[in-house]
């Protein structure tokens, strides 16, 4: 029986092993496959007239500058509305809020973060855009501005989700010597409760914003698909294309090995590649606070 249980053990070990490995060998499979398709870019289309300002692959001008600046000034604009909102909605959630309110919050906030993101592309069309247009006197109400705010809204409950969690696993004992120092609750949230839970609400944020970066319907249906180069706060009110818009958009109408079809898979490299960075950069900032803790304590 005892050489059974051991054995079980062994299995059950290299099936967890194996499923950690597997995470890392998709991963790289992905990138691979994007190299593949994406790499022969670099040797139909000149360096130039890929960094260029205007995309129009029907005449070979396949310039992704536009679609960058696109995804950036709009994910830029979901992070300002999702960090905010979500992070003090998880506070509120964790640290304020009676029990009762706790909840039917938190299966709300989680049921809200599975809704369909082209529902909230429907919303944006028939009312969010409409509203935008007549308030802000603009000549169309498909703008980055309005696929920022519903990227933001679709980020909210990610990050409050993962916020509130770390949020709750912080020890009450820390929460109470702060009280016992005569801290009152906001000093204690603010100095205490939200330092010792940085690493995850900080997870929260990459979360929010790599949902933010990554998502497509929504954006293709309010954001205008114009592909004009953002160059400012003014491009906030002008209509954008990002850059996985354009795949959605074109990738089904491309023809198979065609310079169009690798320049799709380059766009969906770089995608992949700021993913990456924005990851490797949260996590550098976790394990430098995670170090200087240990220090701290030893």
């Amino acid at each position: 029986m005892e050489k059974s249980l051991s054995w079980r053990e062994f299995i059950i070990t290299r099936l967890i092993q194996s499923s950690g490995y597997s995470a890392i060998l998709f991963v790289a499979l992905i990138f691979f496959f994007l190299l593949r398709e994406g790499l022969p870019t670099l040797g139909e289309v000149d360096a130039s007239s890929l960094f260029n300002f205007r995309w129009y692959p029907i005449e070979s001008y396949f310039g992704i500058l536009p679609l960058l600046s696109g995804s950036l000034i709009v994910t830029l604009g979901a992070a300002l509305i999702a960090v905010p909102f979500g992070i003090g909605t998880a506070i509120y959630i964790s640290e304020i809020a009676p029990r009762w309110m706790r909840e039917i919050l938190k299966p709300l906030v989680e049921l809200l973060g599975g809704l369909p993101s082209v529902v909230l592309g429907f919303l944006g069309i028939l009312v969010l855009s409409p509203f935008l247009r007549v308030f802000l006197d603009l000549p169309t109400g498909l703008t980055a501005l309005t696929g920022s705010l519903l990227l933001g809204g679709i980020a909210v409950p990610t990050v409050v989700s993962v916020a509130e969690d770390a949020l709750d696993s912080v020890p009450r004992a820390y929460r109470e010597g702060a009280w016992a120092l005569g801290a009152t609750k906001w000093q204690t949230i603010w100095r205490v409760t939200l330092p010792a839970a940085k690493s995850g609400v900080l997870t929260a944020v990459m979360l929010g914003v790599g949902r933010a970066i990554g998502e497509t319907m929504t954006v293709m249906m309010v954001t205008g698909n114009a592909p004009v180069l953002a160059t400012g706060l003014g491009s906030l009110f002008s209509p954008v294309r990002t850059m996985t818009a354009t795949i959605a958009a074109e990738m089904g109408e491309v023809a198979n090995g065609s310079t169009h079809y690798h320049v799709l898979f380059f766009i969906g490299m770089v995608l992949f590649i700021i993913s990456l960075v924005v990851n490797v950069i949260a996590s550098s900032v976790v394990f430098r606070a995670k170090k200087r803790a240990e220090r701290i304590l030893s």
